[in-house]
């Protein structure tokens, strides 16, 4: 097994490489750097020489704490070949070989693992390098910079330790007056130092390392070196990085390489210069050069942020040769990785040098521009375009975000449930959310949790914010189907809803006060900030297509009021996938009705109640089958408990006992009966619509005289009644029945024609089991995944905040359930269901219509086993649209 790979140009004159040891091919051997490195030395890019250490070492050193004896040997043949390359000598006083020892792991990880530079001075090397450069200044700042990084990183002193001496220093220059002609700027701290007091500086920070880990700083360059190679393979377990992977999912198991490389020096004075070009803008997309650069400094300068970097487009101005051929490099390298690449540089004395090149990060509009542009320049397909974009990112595109000039700091920090910046006022109550909304207030509702009872407010409302709950929890899921920007699980939020006040981390904050929520990134601060409406751009639009013409799964949509439907089908919605019924409870002419309903004592009375809903409903299903005019429309009959319908507080108890001519103390037992311990699990759903068939009965004949309207007045109406919660076949059975009995009721009525479909959502593990009786009866499933989840789980998907962050910690679970599917268990259970379901009745549809159904990552997996259609928020819809056609294209490479 080999474990050193050598890359690197020529140097000095002194020889090159025909090839390099490894290529880009390698990235899982050589890390992303390593593989860089090792490809443009093949493409005759200017590479300083190195040698890569494999990062299949890095596990196994973390894991035993030795290396294997080969590689003594295969290091020492690394350095030898830099060693002839470069004319110089590791170590050797008069021609010291300086080197540079970098990470690099296969999936970019920017700043969060270690690196030290200027490796290979020591008291007789720095001597030898001034000599050699006849700049004395350069030698000993390059030596106080070795010390201070090989300290931090290698011997764990404290930055800061260093950093004392260095303000000391200044105090100490600033008492003397010093000639102009001998100061020197301090690219790091931008202090101006001589000669003497670098010497005193590096004194003193050698005495400093010996007080903290009472050993002299190491002298010998191979001690230095081996101990610097240990120190980046455990920076792969730090902080930092551990987290960093935790966020972006990227496997514990990968390890970092260690690239180690001859030291170019951007420090050398006025001829000498480093910086950062990427070869498009990552910001816009634009295709231009952008970037920054610092005379005279080395590459941590930059970003170390304390000196000001000035545009890549000066430097035309001070070193035009080295410009112009940077230009040539950047579109070599790009037409060669057919991508935007990240391009770091050193300029040593007027020669240039590229040290990495990798594939650029940028914002989603970039990656949108630039996937089309490339696309029409001939550099890459169609489906690659769709590919370069993150779908997980899209949704950025879609709403209002904070400007880029905003620097404020956020007073609080929750969950980003549904994406978008806003401003409004704070209110803890829903009816007041509305009253101040209808005169025109922008409203922020801030609850503890929010419950079906809350939609009014919400619908008023511009966001949310909550300080329980998760990613799926109510007001996460209403937020994204009202296309709301939303922060939920705020731990650092109390609200006192009695007294009108919260505290918002140490902030105290009043009703009426204005705060401004930030969904895409969880933030919450105090005051107005400005933010800019997002939109659709002509590249992003013709992606879509792209996109459109190449995916399998259809996309539906959430949506229950024509508002949003009309919103869905402008993003590109193929129907409706869950139109919520019990939203439409909640008006206020409508949910007096509707506990008139519930507290009725006799079937008679309670269609009475219902009758007075029946127009309204009906008016609602118009609408919406209006604005979906030739796509299907599926309608989920009521499911949430009838406690959720009642009034809570003595005053409106008192009002509905008045209005029914009822005891107040019969109103206040009947609601305390419907209450229940797990409503979750309790009367809810198809057991409503057994128990209380009238409501099963008025909904259907909303629904079928709705459609029988449209169709007269010319429009294709294509409705899909959904039964909810079903356990057992007789459930179904039993609303089917009444949905039949009054479709065709209905029809006989107006003499109309309805082709209609009746199926069932599939939310509990026994659904799911006996899915082979159900598809005897059923047109299609639609997975109610979020429910699934709970109940395959155990889990109440708006309590695991308390407990989730610590499961994902100590990797119990992998990621958040309720967000992405779980494949193992819920989606194990998803592949009964189709396959039990599809061998009853091959002609069944099968679709989700769970919040999954909107994410990338789940919407690959229901790719892979066969859904046909997903439905989601409707600003969600491009992301799914995106994701699916990249889950095809992918299973398409694989073929």
């Amino acid at each position: 097994m080999r474990y050193v790979y050598r890359f690197g140009n020529y140097y000095y004159g002194k020889g090159r490489l025909a090839r390099a040891d490894g290529s880009a091919r390698m990235s899982a051997i050589l890390g992303g750097k390593g593989a860089g490195l090792a490809e443009m030395t093949n493409i005759g890019i200017p590479v300083p020489p190195g040698f890569t250490i494999s990062a299949e070492l890095c596990i196994r050193f973390l894991k035993t704490g030795k290396y294997p004896k080969r590689l003594l040997q295969e290091v020492k043949e690394g350095m030898k070949f830099i060693e002839e390359v470069t004319g110089r000598k590791f170590g050797n006083p008069d021609r010291p070989l300086l080197l540079s020892v970098r990470s690099g792991a296969k999936v970019s990880m920017p700043g969060m693992l270690d690196s030290v530079l200027n490796l290979g001075l020591n008291d007789e090397t720095v001597e030898g390098l001034a000599r050699l450069t006849n700049n004395r200044y350069f030698a000993y700042d390059s030596y106080r910079r070795f010390i201070e990084m090989f300290g931090e990183v290698v011997l764990q002193i404290p930055r800061e330790e260093f950093e004392k001496i260095l303000e000391e220093e200044k105090k100490t220059l600033e008492k003397i007056k010093v000639p102009k002609a001998i100061k020197y700027q301090n690219q790091i701290s931008c202090q101006e130092f001589t000669e003497n007091s670098l010497q005193r500086i590096i004194k003193r920070y050698k005495e400093k390392v010996l007080q903290i880990i009472k050993k002299p700083f190491p002298q010998d360059p191979y001690e230095q070196l081996w101990q610097t190679i240990s120190a980046v393979f455990k920076s792969w377990n730090n902080e930092r990085a551990v987290e960093y992977r935790r966020i972006y999912n990227i496997p514990e198991n990968l390890g970092t390489a260690v690239n180690v490389q001859a030291m170019v020096f951007g420090n050398m004075g006025e001829t000498s210069a480093t910086g950062v070009v990427f070869s498009r803008n990552p910001a816009d997309g634009s295709n231009e050069p952008y970037g920054e650069f610092l005379i005279n400094a080395q590459g941590e300068d930059i970003v170390a942020g304390i000196r000001t970097p000035q545009p890549i487009e000066w430097l035309k101005a001070t070193h035009p040769k080295n410009y112009a051929q940077l230009l040539k490099i950047l579109k070599k390298l790009e037409r060669h990785y057919r991508d935007v690449q990240d391009v770091e540089f050193t300029i040593e004395d007027n020669r240039l040098w590229i040290l990495q090149s990798r594939r650029a990060k940028r914002t989603p509009q970039a990656a949108v521009k630039i996937a089309y542009d490339m696309h029409k320049e001939g550099l890459i397909s169609k489906e690659e375009a769709i590919l370069r974009i993150s779908a997980k990112e899209v949704e950025a595109l879609l709403h209002p975000k904070l400007e880029e000039s905003v620097k404020v700091l956020p007073v609080a920090k929750g969950l980003p449930a549904s994406p978008g910046a806003v401003s409004g006022e704070v209110v803890f109550n829903s009816s007041k959310a509305i009253k101040l909304a209808k005169r025109g207030k922008k409203i922020i509702l801030v609850r503890t949790k929010t419950s079906a009872e809350d939609v009014g407010g919400m619908a008023h409302a511009v966001g949310f914010l909550t300080a329980t709950g998760g990613m799926t929890s109510h007001a996460a899921v209403v937020a994204r189907g009202l296309g709301k920007p939303c922060v939920v699980g705020c731990a650092n939020l109390y609200i006192d809803e009695q007294a009108k006040k919260a505290l918002l981390g140490s902030q105290p904050i009043k009703e009426g006060m204005v705060i401004t929520i930030d969904g895409s990134t969880g933030n919450v601060y105090l005051g107005a900030l400005p933010t800019k409406e997002s939109e659709f751009s002509k590249e992003f639009l013709a992606i879509l297509r792209w996109a459109d013409s190449i995916r399998k799964l259809n996309v539906r949509t959430n949506a229950d009021t024509p508002k949003d439907a009309s919103l869905a089908r402008k993003f590109g919605a193929e129907g409706i996938g869950l139109c919520r019924t019990e939203h439409m409870f909640f008006g206020p002419k409508r949910i007096q009705a509707m506990r008139e309903m519930i507290l009725a004592p006799t079937p008679e009375q309670r269609k009475k109640a219902l009758e007075k809903i029946l127009p309204l409903q009906k008016q609602d299903f118009f609408e919406i089958f209006k604005a979906m005019d030739g796509l299907p429309v599926a309608i989920r009959t009521l499911d949430p408990p009838l406690h959720e319908f009642l009034p809570k507080d003595e005053a409106q108890i008192k009002k509905l006992a008045q209005s029914m001519k009822l005891p107040i103390d019969k109103v206040k037992q009947t609601i305390s009966q419907l209450q229940e311990d797990n409503p979750m699990l309790g009367f809810r759903g198809c057991r409503l619509g057994i128990i209380y068939p009238e409501i099963t009965e008025m909904q259907a004949r909303a629904i079928f005289e709705a459609a029988c309207e449209a169709i007269k007045q010319g429009i294709k109406v294509l409705p899909e009644v959904m039964v909810p919660l079903v356990g057992s076949e007789k459930e179904f059975i039993h609303q089917k029945q009444i949905i039949d009995r009054v479709a065709n009721l209905v029809m006989a009525k107006y003499q109309i024609k309805v082709n209609y479909l009746v199926g069932t959502m599939i939310e509990v593990p026994r659904a799911a089991v006996i899915a082979d009786k159900l598809a005897k009866h059923a047109d299609f499933f639609s997975l109610g995944t979020n429910d699934l989840t709970q109940t395959v789980f155990g889990y109440s998907r708006d309590d695991i905040g308390n407990f989730l962050p610590q499961y994902l910690e100590l990797k119990i679970l992998e990621h958040n359930p309720f967000q992405t599917v779980d494949r193992e268990g819920v989606g194990s259970l998803i592949k009964t269901v189709i396959k039990l379901a599809r061998r009853a009745n091959p002609k069944i549809k099968i679709g989700v219509c769970g919040e999954h159904g909107g994410d990338a990552e789940s919407i690959v997996f229901f790719h892979q086993i066969g859904i046909d259609y997903v439905s989601c928020s409707p600003h969600r819809i491009p992301t799914a649209r995106i994701a699916a056609a990249q889950a095809a294209l992918s299973e398409k490479q694989k073929s």
